[in-house]
């Protein structure tokens, strides 16, 4: 018996432990990840470019960026087609390294005889898609990506779609009522509306948000930039200012509190210095909710106002350069490389076998062109330009 349970506590020993099995690590090489994500509870910062994404968090901002650059395509081979040899006019007639005026003429670009005499309303949809030239694109869409995917990840698509969209239409109604005889394009309008947006967003949820000021400038920059941008010509500043009072009203109207994500331990986002910890998320929604319905009511008020007030003005064809002489500076600043004229251009021509001299009859000036074979369109663009 007594050989029979030494045996017996023998083999038990030899299961417990049995030979070529090493005892595990102290500590474990393997973590599950996740044990690694943490729901952040108080503050969150704006930028939050490593949180954890979907892809189809930017769908949205992706699709706008195509039909920017197809629109942007489009108007570059019109402007192939028209001039039969550039792609892109020079500096000296276009500032921006962008197409004529009369391509912009073509594909859609705002000017008051269109709408005024011609009632061609269909513009105000093309108008925002269009680019002043290759600057102007590089700018305006490196700036939409960095404002838009934030907004779109932190708000969702849908919110931020409705606002690009109205804030762009906005903004060109408001160009309409200073538009002059220049030709013009409004696709900066669309940015100064997500930057209208993104001021509300700080404001409302104020206490939601981590590094403002780091925010602040950012946006404060982007607005700048774009601003002194369009004091080139073709470039509407008017649509840029209505778009972004459109995008400010419509993101106090829209934009809840920002959809908080998951976010690694050891992870932090690009201006998360100095997150402070609250006592709950939750608490700070709630109180948040409270001044919602008032806030979301005026903003959704002046709105309409001012819409329906613009489009009274565009019908009874109100010109607010008749009441504003010094307004013309806001939209472009006359210089010595550029003309911001938009009186009409009258220039004497002379033509010979290989060359065609023309003369403007406002300043003199005179430019020998070695060429005669050119559309009316392409004359009165290249008197436009020494006139």
């Amino acid at each position: 018996m007594e050989g029979e349970a030494s045996v017996n506590k023998l083999h038990t020993q030899i299961e417990i432990k049995p030979q070529g099995q090493e005892p595990p690590p102290p500590y474990s090489s393997v973590v599950d990840n996740s044990e690694m994500d943490i729901q952040p509870e108080g503050k969150l910062p704006f930028f939050k470019s490593r949180y954890r994404q979907r892809a189809s968090d930017t769908w949205l901002i992706s699709l706008l960026v195509i039909l920017h650059l197809v629109a942007f395509i489009t108007t570059t081979l019109f402007n192939y087609f028209s001039t039969g040899s550039v792609f892109f006019q020079p500096l000296s007639e276009n500032p921006l390294l962008g197409p004529s005026a009369s391509t912009l003429d073509k594909v859609g670009a705002l000017r008051r005889a269109f709408l005024v005499q011609n009632h061609l309303n269909w513009r105000f949809f093309v108008c925002p898609w269009l680019h002043a030239g290759i600057i102007h694109f590089a700018i305006n869409i490196s700036c939409m990506i960095f404002i838009g995917i934030h907004l779109e990840r932190d708000y969702g698509p849908l919110r931020i779609g409705v606002i690009y969209l109205l804030s762009a239409f906005f903004g060109s109604l408001v160009c309409s009522l200073f538009v002059r005889n220049n030709p013009v394009v409004t696709s900066s309008g669309a940015l100064f509306g997500l930057l209208g947006t993104m001021l509300s967003g700080l404001i409302r949820n104020w206490k939601v948000y981590s590094s403002k000021g780091a925010a602040l400038a950012a946006l404060i920059t982007v607005l700048a930039t774009n601003f002194l941008l369009g004091l080139l010509p073709y470039i509407d500043n008017f649509a840029n200012i209505g778009a972004f009072i459109s995008g400010l009203l419509l993101g106090f109207v829209l934009l809840l509190t920002p959809q908080i994500r998951q976010m690694s331990k050891n992870k932090a986002g690009l201006f998360e210095c100095g997150v402070k910890h609250s006592k709950s998320t939750i608490k700070l929604k709630q109180k948040l909710a409270l001044d919602r319905p008032i806030l979301r009511s005026i903003s959704l008020i002046l709105f309409v106002i001012l819409l329906s007030g613009c489009l009274v003005a565009l019908f009874l064809g109100i010109d607010i350069n008749h009441y504003c002489g010094w307004c013309r500076f806001i939209d472009c600043i006359p210089y010595k490389r550029w003309s911001c004229n938009d009186g009409p251009n009258t220039c004497e021509i002379m033509k010979n076998n290989s060359e065609m001299t023309l003369t403007c009859l406002y300043n003199g000036n005179t430019r020998v062109f070695p060429f005669t074979n050119i559309s009316q369109a392409r004359i009165n663009d290249l008197c436009a330009m020494i006139c």
